[in-house]
């Protein structure tokens, strides 16, 4: 099939070139000159074959909305655009009632594969109706793995499935890297974590693909001193906490993981210096002045 694709930062840049692998005719779009086909949205437009299909691979927030904004303009009636960002569900209910005024159809496709889906292939989670769906199912069978898409719902349900399966992803990783520090941290076991990763990858009851990317990570680099312990957060594990907290359902792994990126960021954190002065209060514990001292 054909289809524009706006955006070809890591990941977009992955998908039009799996698409064309597959043989569909992409043609692409991006901010940066270099990387594009088109020298704008409009040209992209033009550029295409009506009914258009436009997928959206920009980040979350003002850059897909504008752009959203933007095909609502630039598309006619009989269109399609697609989100595969990872955009709140919440706005993408909104994006998809805005084109649907405008007879333009919409599905939200939640996207996970990272910069291993140009050949592992994308695991999609994709919102919209069954017409709107059908009409993109070639695009999707060629990015996506054997039974790695499903049409979940109507629109909105892509992206919350995908903001899901990012919470549980920080819960995940959360549990590998606190058993990782234990093992690392054992006082007087001389344990090669590197190697136990291996072996955990083969039959264990916790093997998994981010049990691998562990392993790939620490084969690199053991005691992973390249690298500073900063732990940025996309937006979705916050999303899926105060959806939690909405439908009051507890999410204690996935809270406290989002807590622990929080933690990862504050070096000298108010709170933790407020222990310290209540220790010493309370206890007469003694405590260092400062971090020159």
């Amino acid at each position: 099939m054909q289809l524009g694709m706006v955006g070809l930062g890591r990941m977009g840049a992955n998908m039009a070139e799996r698409l064309r692998r597959g043989g569909h005719d992409v043609i692409g779009y991006d901010r940066n000159p270099s990387r594009s086909d088109a020298g704008s949205l409009d040209e992209l437009v033009a550029k295409l074959s009506a009914p258009r299909a436009i997928w959206v691979m920009v980040p979350a927030g003002a850059p897909t909305e504008q752009t959203i904004n933007a095909l609502a303009g630039a598309l006619a009636p009989g269109d399609l655009a697609v989100d595969g960002g990872n955009s709140n569900y919440r706005d993408s209910m909104l994006h998809g009632t805005l084109l649907a005024e405008r007879g333009i159809a919409f599905c939200d496709v939640g996207t996970s594969g990272g910069i291993w889906g140009l050949e592992e292939g994308f695991c999609l989670m994709v919102g919209g109706s069954g017409d709107a769906v059908a009409r993109i199912e070639p695009a999707l069978r060629t990015l996506a793995p054997d039974r790695g898409y499903a049409h979940v719902g109507p629109v909105g349900s892509g992206h919350y499935v995908k903001m899901i399966h990012n919470g549980i992803e920080y819960g995940l990783m959360q549990a590998y890297a606190e058993g990782f520090e234990l093992l690392q941290a054992s006082p007087d076991l001389p344990l090669d974590v590197a190697q136990i990763a291996e072996v955990w990858r083969h039959g264990s009851v916790i093997r998994s693909w981010l049990l691998d990317l562990v392993a790939r990570a620490l084969a690199d680099d053991p005691a992973l001193e390249q690298l500073r312990g900063f732990v940025e957060d996309s937006g979705e594990g916050r999303w899926t906490v105060k959806e939690a907290l909405n439908a009051a359902v507890p999410a204690p792994v996935i809270t406290a993981a989002l807590y622990a990126r929080f933690a990862s960021r504050q070096d000298d954190s108010f709170a933790m210096r407020l222990v310290v002065a209540l220790r010493k209060e309370f206890g007469g514990h003694a405590v260092k002045d400062s971090w020159t001292s």
